[in-house]
């Protein structure tokens, strides 16, 4: 199985109103993936999302396809930085250990 654990910090709190609504048409897309687990967690301008997939595939149609790719697409619009940590696990971290390896993770920076 793949975790993928993200964060987000955005330009402006003011962004945050783009990014939910984002983040509305994210997860009904995800609603019908087969992800098998999905936690968030954001306050002010830094977002955090951490998804469980059965395996790589599923993870990448979800990722380039829908309100997900589009999202990508205009993230530079509202984030001044995202970060992605991909790996093998059989279940989500614990947010301190999501962190942790998102420090070890390459920043794209807009």
């Amino acid at each position: 199985m793949k975790v993928t654990i993200t964060s987000l910090e955005l330009k402006g709190p003011f962004k945050f109103f783009a990014l939910s609504a984002a983040a509305f048409k994210i997860m009904k897309q995800m609603r019908g993936t087969g992800h098998i687990a999905f936690k968030k967690r954001g306050i002010w301008t830094t977002h955090y999302t951490m998804s469980l997939w059965p395996n790589e595939e599923s993870l990448k149609a979800f990722a380039h396809s829908g309100a997900h790719l589009e999202a990508m697409k205009r993230s530079k619009e509202i984030a001044k930085e995202i970060r992605t940590y991909t790996y093998d696990a059989n279940e989500l971290p614990d947010w301190k250990k999501a962190k942790e390896l998102l420090k070890e993770a390459k920043a794209i920076r807009f």
